[in-house]
């Protein structure tokens, strides 16, 4: 756990600050990113970039996990759904989390995989509006949920169209017979940032539902579903939030659909009395019904113990620091390494937490990154990524990528054979 005098200095509005708002002697809260960035099990001398596709282990979550599997599986066996609170876990982190992401309390369920969130949302929306059959997408959207809306669409018969637009002609492509818009907050690939509330208000004008993919956007930049009007948000809990390898999906539901919002995965845990072993579905009430098998009991423990680091962290502080450390990163890229080419957008509002360089021998360059103790990662055909967490970056993290991003490109240390081999995961 964080200790208590870190959480009462921090403590406070986490998702309503914007850069630069009051509080602090520079007119903004101050969290103490030197004691986040303690809480955190990094190898020494690793510079990890890579926090946007899997975050690092927080120093808490062992001894967590050991006490969910010995304490509470191993002492209570089958009496941890009731005497440790297995079965309430999925509601608690979802409020959690729903506090990061300006969700209302008790609107906010944890479980299953971000594909089958996916799933849900668009699945619910689409009954919602039965008269319009156009899932609207972006050509930049993360290609699972693309995947997920055509399974759905091969399901209902080939009656609906999964429409694809480029991502600057989203706006323009909301007309009436869209059903639902499926964004992602923040392009997986470029960083670039939609204004999810100006999309989703056009979509309500023509009478579509919004869903918000925050895959890239939860744990790293404020986010406001409330406000911005999201009827679904979708997000996973591995990358900016640091949940582990394989940690649980969560699912938003607007209060306004709670209760009509039609479970397409009618899974037993989203039945309104699964212990009553009723042989036909009856969906729960409000966000219970998004529910859909057993919680990962395990896994949550160790999402337990990474979702106590942000009760030290309010959102605006972490904002204007990502800002800093990305304009940090992209001038000194730039400076010392013409050959890359910027596709993350210079303007803040455009951008998310990320920074992307495309090279023809990027896969190659990455690998020879990580072999010098950077880790970023690489998109095909030729992104090189680099992510941007203030929670355990800072200054000289990013002075030191970019003095090797300068060595590995001047140098052509890319240029060798055992840096060409592809892995599994790239």
């Amino acid at each position: 756990m964080v200790h208590g005098a870190f959480l009462a200095r921090t403590r406070g509005a986490v998702h309503g600050r914007a850069l630069g708002l009051e509080d602090g002697p520079g007119g903004y809260a101050m969290t103490d990113f030197a004691a986040t960035k303690g809480l955190f099990d990094l190898p020494p001398g690793l510079v990890y970039l890579d926090g946007n596709s899997l975050g690092p282990l927080p120093k808490a979550a062992p001894a967590r996990m050991e006490r969910a599997m010995r304490e509470e599986w191993g002492g209570m066996l089958i009496a941890g759904w009731n005497r440790a609170g297995w079965m309430q876990q999925p509601r608690a982190l979802g409020d959690r989390i729903g506090r990061l992401i300006g969700a209302e309390p008790g609107h906010t369920v944890v479980g299953d995989t971000l594909s089958i969130k996916v799933f849900q949302a668009l699945a619910s929306c689409v009954a919602l509006r039965p008269e319009q059959r156009v899932i609207l997408s972006d050509t930049g959207n993360f290609p699972s949920d693309l995947y997920m809306a055509e399974g759905l669409v091969r399901m209902l018969g080939g009656r609906h169209e999964l429409r694809l637009v480029e991502p600057e002609a989203v706006e323009a492509a909301i007309t009436e017979e869209v059903a639902v818009t499926l964004i992602t907050e923040v392009d997986y690939r470029t960083g670039r940032r939609h204004d999810m509330a100006r999309l989703t208000a056009k979509a309500h004008q023509v009478g579509a539902l919004a869903v918000w993919d925050l895959a890239h956007s939860a744990g790293a930049l404020p986010v406001d579903v409330s406000g911005g009007a999201a009827d679904f948000a979708v997000g996973c809990t591995y990358k900016y939030l640091n949940g582990g390898p394989g940690a649980p999906a969560f699912i938003y539901v607007a209060p306004r659909h709670a209760h009509e919002a039609p479970p397409a995965l009618s899974g037993w845990l989203g039945h309104r009395a699964p212990f009553d072993f009723e042989l036909s579905y009856a969906a729960g009430e409000g966000i219970d019904r998004m529910r859909v098998g057993t919680p990962p009991v395990l896994a949550m423990a160790a999402l337990e113990a990474a979702l106590d680091v942000w009760d030290g962290v309010d959102m605006g502080d972490l904002r204007r620091r990502s800002l800093e450390l990305t304009d940090r990163f992209i001038a000194g890229v730039e400076a010392a390494c013409p050959a890359l080419e910027l596709v993350t957008p210079r303007e803040h509002e455009r951008r998310g937490s990320q920074v992307s360089f495309r090279h023809p021998e990027g896969y190659a360059a990455m690998q020879a990154l990580i072999a010098r103790r950077v880790v970023g990662d690489f998109r095909a055909p030729d992104i090189m990524r680099f992510g941007f967490t203030p929670l355990y970056i800072g200054e000289a993290e990013v002075d030191r990528a970019v003095e090797i991003i300068a060595e590995v490109m001047d140098g052509r240390l890319y240029d060798d054979a055992s840096y060409r081999t592809r892995a599994a995961v790239t």
